[in-house]
């Protein structure tokens, strides 16, 4: 096995943590667990002095025409002002992706470098990841592209896309491993006090605010709803409730809320459940019925398809210390 080349590019303003993940799993001289080890170089638009984020500046001898001289090209995350405010990704970078690309580099982007990948044509027609928060920007700028906003990375052989930043650990890690093996992955992984490889998706890490609605007749209803998850609560019953006959309710809510009102209510139980799960000790059945779920096989099955994680394995990663809490 051969580790091979690895360039980095940057351009002014990336954010530091994405940089400093590759340069950690990369850079350093590892020739105890695999030799050789990587030919690891920063290739910057601006070689005698990259400014990052927070005004770090990073010195290089390489330029980012050097992209086409290596096995594997990363990206690490845009600029903000790229993914927030709409500025272009900057021209050098992706004409040097597209160089590196015909020249047979793979290619792997972490968190919002899926932009620069996506602005170069390398993700057409396939499946990428990038940080759930900008994941509906990727897929209405670039409709070609098969935005995954529940997965940790997506490999797709000669091109590899992160979720957001933490999963730019997992890809790096999930590099090594196709790489070098499975051994040196987890020796790398144990002296950076990190797991291997963590279960589930993207989708246990999304935030758990309740979607806003414009309209009047439909706001107290979704309160009203979002306090009785744990009875039983029908699209009729919602109707009766908002004084409509059930198909106006349910075309009235999909074009308010965006989705349907059973898809909505399951949303919201999945959230009591995430809630209840992160701050108090209720057993896993007793958290199924306060949410709504039922049981608990219901609970593991909705955990399962939606966030990709058991109950149990979402509480060992988001539990808070909360001894002798109860549910409200």
């Amino acid at each position: 096995m051969s580790a091979g080349s690895v360039a980095l590019a940057l351009v002014d303003d990336m954010p530091l943590f994405e940089v400093a993940i590759a340069c950690e799993v990369f850079g350093p001289e590892r020739t105890d667990l695999a030799d050789p080890w990587y030919d690891f170089r920063l290739c910057a638009e601006k070689p005698a002095g990259t400014r990052s984020e927070f005004g770090f500046l990073q010195h290089t001898r390489h330029g980012l025409d050097a992209l086409a001289k290596a096995r594997t090209v990363i990206v690490p995350a845009l600029p903000y002002a790229c993914v927030q405010s709409g500025l272009p990704v900057p021209p050098a970078l992706v004409e040097a992706l597209r160089a590196a690309a015909s020249a047979g580099a793979r290619v792997i982007s972490l968190c919002t470098g899926a932009f620069a990948l996506a602005a170069a044509g390398l993700l057409d027609g396939r499946r990428a990841a990038t940080h759930w928060l900008y994941a509906g920007t990727l897929s209405m700028l670039h409709p070609q592209v098969r935005v995954d906003a529940s997965v940790l990375y997506v490999d797709d052989g000669d091109v590899m896309t992160s979720a957001g930043r933490g999963a730019a650990l997992d890809l790096c890690l999930h590099v090594v491993r196709k790489d070098l093996g499975a051994e040196v992955s987890n020796q790398v992984a144990r002296r950076m006090v990190m797991p291997a490889h963590r279960t589930g998706g993207q989708a246990q890490y999304v935030d758990l605010s309740i979607p806003d609605t414009d309209d009047d007749s439909l706001g107290p209803l979704l309160q009203w709803a979002g306090t009785r998850l744990d009875q039983p609560l029908t699209v009729d019953a919602l109707a009766r409730r908002a004084g409509m006959s059930p198909r106006t309710f349910a075309r009235r809510f999909q074009s308010a809320v965006g989705t349907t009102p059973l898809q909505w209510l399951l949303s919201q139980r999945l959230i009591r459940a995430r809630r209840l799960l992160e701050s108090t000790d209720l057993p896993i059945d007793q958290v199924a019925e306060h949410s709504g779920l039922g049981s608990a096989a219901n609970l593991r099955r909705h955990f399962s398809l939606h966030l990709g994680v058991t109950p149990t394995g979402y509480r060992h990663t988001f539990r808070r210390d909360t001894r002798g809490a109860t549910p409200a």
